[in-house]
Formats: C-alpha cells, sequence, structure tokens
C-alpha cells in the first residue's frame, strides 16, 4: 500500500515541468533521443545492429528450408518455416525501427552479416537436419536476445520491451521446432524399423 511517507522518500514526478519543456524544445533532431537516455548509445547501437544480422540470417535460413523441405511431412513442415521466416523478418523490421528512433543507422549489407549475427546459417540437407538446425539458431537467439534483456535493464526500457517481445516469440519457434524434431524424429525411426 502506497503512503504519503513512501511517495516522499521518492520524491516528486515532476520536479519542473517548465525544464522538461525547454529540453523538449532543444535538440529536436535527436527525436527520441532525450537528456534523460541512459543507455551506452553506441554500445546499444551494436548491439541491435547484431540482432538485425541474428535476425536476416533466420530470415534466409527459413526462406531456404521452407524451399527446400522435401519428404512425406515437407508440406506442413515447410509452412511453419514460412511463417517462422516472416515472423523473422517482423523481428529484423522492429529492430530497425528501433535503430532510426535511436539515431542510428540500421545495417543491412550482405557484407560481414554472418560475422555479425550471433545464429549461423547452416542449410541442412534432410528435413530433420533443417529442423535441428533451425532448433539450434533459435536457442542462440534466445539466450543472447536474453543477454541483451539483462544489458538493457532499466537503461533503455523500449528497447528492452521490444526485445523482451521477441524473445518471447523466439521461445515460441523453438518450441515448436522441438516439437516437429521429436514428432518427425519418431516416425522416422518407426519407418525404419
Amino acid at each position: 500500500m502506497n503512503t504519503k511517507a513512501d511517495a516522499q522518500k521518492k520524491g516528486p514526478f515532476l520536479t519542473d515541468i517548465e525544464e522538461i519543456r525547454r529540453r523538449a524544445r532543444g535538440h529536436i533532431e535527436k527525436g527520441a533521443m532525450t537528456p534523460d537516455y541512459k543507455g551506452d548509445i553506441q554500445t546499444v547501437l551494436r548491439v541491435l545492429n547484431e540482432a538485425l544480422a541474428t535476425e536476416l540470417v533466420c530470415v534466409l535460413r527459413y526462406k531456404r528450408h521452407h524451399y527446400m523441405a522435401k519428404g512425406i511431412h515437407s508440406q506442413a513442415v515447410a509452412a511453419e518455416f514460412l511463417e517462422h521466416a516472416n515472423e523473422e523478418q517482423g523481428h529484423a523490421d522492429q529492430i530497425a525501427e528501433r535503430i532510426m528512433q535511436l539515431d542510428g543507422e540500421p545495417n543491412f549489407s550482405p557484407e560481414g552479416m554472418l560475422t555479425r549475427s550471433h545464429s549461423e546459417y547452416v542449410e541442412g540437407a534432410t528435413l530433420l537436419e533443417m529442423i535441428r538446425e533451425d532448433l539450434i539458431a533459435e536457442r542462440i537467439a534466445i539466450e543472447s536476445y536474453g543477454e541483451i534483456v539483462r544489458y538493457l535493464g532499466e537503461n533503455d526500457p523500449t528497447t528492452r520491451r521490444m526485445m523482451e517481445g521477441i524473445l518471447a516469440n523466439e521461445e515460441e519457434h523453438a518450441d515448436n521446432m522441438k516439437t516437429l524434431l521429436e514428432t518427425i524424429g519418431k516416425e522416422e525411426k518407426q519407418r525404419e524399423q
């Protein structure tokens, strides 16, 4: 329960509205970047460009897997690959937009994309190999995005919330790939017997 004493400990919500108005009028060319931004902007932009590269590599891998899927389960799995590719593209768009809001430049250059990306681009020859590689890539994204969320903390809550949303979606993707791997793997073992 909040008391008056608790509010006094935290201090007033707005100390000087005139000062806030004055600061808002200064440096308007910076857009969303106000003097209250607490993040290390160069590190945040580097990390976001790495996440952008990760998402783009995932789009390309999922797209390849969508077109290269073959076998008895290929139609359903290819549809899942395409859905994930589209969601990863949405993540890339969100990240690029946030980079722009932070007055940075999203790096879409194919040159060096694999070195900027946290995940790898492994094609996989069979449907099971493709699913396995996609699951591995999702696990890499989950771990690295979790680290990004922890790094951002309260210094950049907008970017943190965006990355938390993307992280939750990557966890769903990993769960989907795990289910496919188990289901198709079990069926292929039964056929071999």
